[in-house]
């Protein structure tokens, strides 16, 4: 289960990095969308897998080992929230953008 998960995040994050460097501004939108999808499951990964765990201490173990660990859960959670807004403000930025200039290339040429 690992291994898929590393692959994963591996393939989101090349995507996302040859999104970033092409030409088009939506492209680069996308590309920044699917390095944080890759930041995500990273983070999310990082909270190692525990079944039949607690999520929350009930007073009846002092064994922190016994719990599962909620900060990388609320870490993605509010890392969703931002990435949402970012690419909101992206698309309105990319949208003035085409409309001051005329074309959504990233240096503002056409090749």
């Amino acid at each position: 289960m690992e291994l898929i998960v590393a692959i994963g995040i591996g393939v989101l994050t090349t995507c996302g990095v040859f999104l970033l460097l092409r030409p088009r501004t939506f492209q680069v939108i996308i590309g920044l969308c699917l390095l944080s999808y890759a930041v995500n499951l990273f983070i999310f990964g990082m909270g190692r897998l525990r079944l039949d765990a607690a999520p929350v201490l009930d007073g009846g173990s002092a064994d922190i080992s016994h719990y599962t660990d909620p900060v990388p859960q609320a870490l993605v959670l509010t890392a969703i929230v931002i990435g949402f807004a970012m690419t909101a403000l992206f698309l309105v930025v990319l949208l003035a953008a085409r409309g001051l200039t005329g074309t959504d290339h990233v240096d503002g040429r056409e090749h």
